[in-house]
């Protein structure tokens, strides 16, 4: 089990980083911005579950090993976008946008399930809506405060089942976690919050929202 929550730490950090560097690019921001986009999104997540639940401080201030994965997954991150461009490679935008959905789909699954079982092993609560609310909050803290920092709408507000595949992949986290099974839980509801994701964007599904006039 330890090893399987390794993996999926490490895949969470390395996706989200892609993701807030790619955003970065995107609004062509500087170097500096692209290295504080992908590491504010592959940890900033996790620190918020750490203040929710009291575990101070933070996990990433006192272990940066998550931190340096994150600096220098952007930085790679950085100088293939800066390779790709200088030789101007005929890679269409949609490309971009495409790695963009998938590392940010595999983020949010990974850190879902990271956030119920940081409440799990760090402490004593096991009330099934402390463990929902944490689970959502770090998957989608780490894209919420990089639609920020980069002048979008967060994804949560606007588009493709972003918080609700978060909720779907907690909930079947916290069913298969019954079967005793803790790896196969883990794997199966990070690939449910993927799986809702990818298929969201595909199909463009979206929650009903009204438009009021100006």
């Amino acid at each position: 089990m330890t090893d399987i929550m390794i993996f999926m730490e490490i895949l969470g950090t390395i996706a989200f980083s892609i993701s807030g560097a790619i955003e970065a690019m995107k609004k062509k921001i500087d170097l500096l911005g692209v290295l504080v986009l992908g590491l504010v999104t592959a940890v900033g997540g996790g620190i918020v579950r750490d203040i929710i639940i009291g575990h101070l401080p933070p996990a990433s201030f006192r272990d940066p090993a998550n931190v340096l994965l994150a600096l220098t997954t952007a930085l790679i991150a950085f100088f293939v976008g800066m390779l790709l461009s200088n030789r101007k490679t005929s890679l269409h935008s949609a490309l971009w946008n495409q790695v963009l959905l998938l590392s940010d789909a595999f983020g949010l699954g990974a850190f879902t399930v990271l956030g119920i079982q940081g409440v799990q092993a760090q402490t004593d609560y096991e009330g099934t809506a402390i463990l929902l609310f944490v689970g959502v909050i770090t998957g989608v803290g780490g894209g919420l405060l990089r639609d920020i920092f980069a002048g979008n709408v967060p994804y949560i507000f606007r588009k493709h089942v972003y918080a609700t595949a978060s909720i779907a992949g907690a909930c079947a986290y916290l069913l298969l976690q019954k079967t005793g099974h803790q790896g196969f839980a883990a794997i199966v509801s990070m690939l449910i919050v993927v799986m809702l994701r990818l298929l969201a964007a595909h199909y463009q599904w979206n929650l009903p929202h009204v438009e009021l006039p100006e």
